[in-house]
């Protein structure tokens, strides 16, 4: 059986040390996109980290692509697409450090055609310091049915009015490629073959790569560009973007902090990509 939840559900699946520098900063904001008129974040200078670097921080040195082999899970990489992320952050995340990753499986759940496995990451200083907790669920198609839980029904409230502000934003159309060198190796966002193997008809853009995106758009235009005001940044994927698809972002206020987001591809009338997006910020 690919899946078995007794032996999987809150299995640990391991512990890793990893460091980051200045250099692996600017490579990860270039690979988001980020231009001249953002040098805080492509010019060693005045430095920030884009919160959604804790995304890749502990990868940044893997190349091999990314197999799905834990306890109790066997998964081919194939069926698998990225369902939710979400990052806590303890503190601002800084510009090069040390740090080490304890990983688990927190959840399983039994979707009946496909399965969700939902891995939990935190990670520490060499000092023992919080820096921040990653959750993370992954969606893999034809893997359900083994007897599981279906999981908890989350429901996010949405406002009712027009949004606060609706953004454009485009990728490139390299886009998969240069984000692909900050870890993530999966073919199917360089390989067309791979891709058209798994149901797309070209490579589809890494699903943390648009996550990273548009959190650094939200920090520009509504935190002054200042990504130590982010607590917490959650998304749910929705959908697939090519690279060179432009982005449409939607943002309402919900007046405690919070700000709630949908973004769609515009190019596909409006397909979905990211839903129930909502990033809480300190201040």
């Amino acid at each position: 059986m690919p899946i078995d939840p007794e032996v999987a559900i809150g299995a640990e699946i391991g512990e890793v040390s990893f460091a980051w520098t200045s250099s692996d900063v600017l490579l990860y904001h270039l690979a988001l996109g980020a231009g001249p008129d953002e040098l805080r974040y492509t010019y060693e200078q005045d430095l920030v980290v884009l919160p959604t670097f804790a995304t890749v921080a502990a990868n940044l040195r893997v190349f091999d692509p990314p197999a799905l082999s834990f306890p109790g899970v066997e998964i081919d990489l194939a069926k698998v697409l990225h369902g939710k992320q979400e990052i806590r952050l303890h503190k601002p995340i800084p510009v090069e450090g040390k740090a080490v990753a304890r990983s688990r499986i927190a959840d399983v759940y039994d979707k009946g055609k496909a399965a969700v496995v939902v891995q939990e990451v935190a990670v520490t200083s060499s000092a023992g310091d919080p820096l921040w907790t990653a959750r993370s669920s992954i969606f893999a198609r034809g893997e359900g049915g083994f007897g599981g839980s279906r999981g908890p029904s989350e429901t996010l409230s949405w406002p009712s009015g027009a949004p606060d502000a609706v953004l454009e934003v485009p990728t490139l159309p390299q886009q998969a490629l240069l984000y692909r060198l900050c870890g993530d190796r999966n073919p199917l966002h360089a390989d067309p073959a791979f891709a058209r193997a798994a149901g797309f008809e070209r490579p589809i853009l890494h699903g943390l790569c648009t996550y990273g995106i548009v959190a650094r758009v939200l920090v520009n235009e509504f935190l002054d560009g200042d990504p130590a005001r982010v607590a917490s940044f959650a998304a749910k994927f929705a959908g697939v973007v090519f690279p060179g698809e432009t982005l449409r972002i939607r943002v309402w206020r919900a007046g405690d902090g919070r700000l709630l987001v949908t973004t769609s591809a515009i190019e596909r009338d409006d397909a979905p990509v990211l839903a129930d997006t909502v990033l809480v910020s300190t201040s």
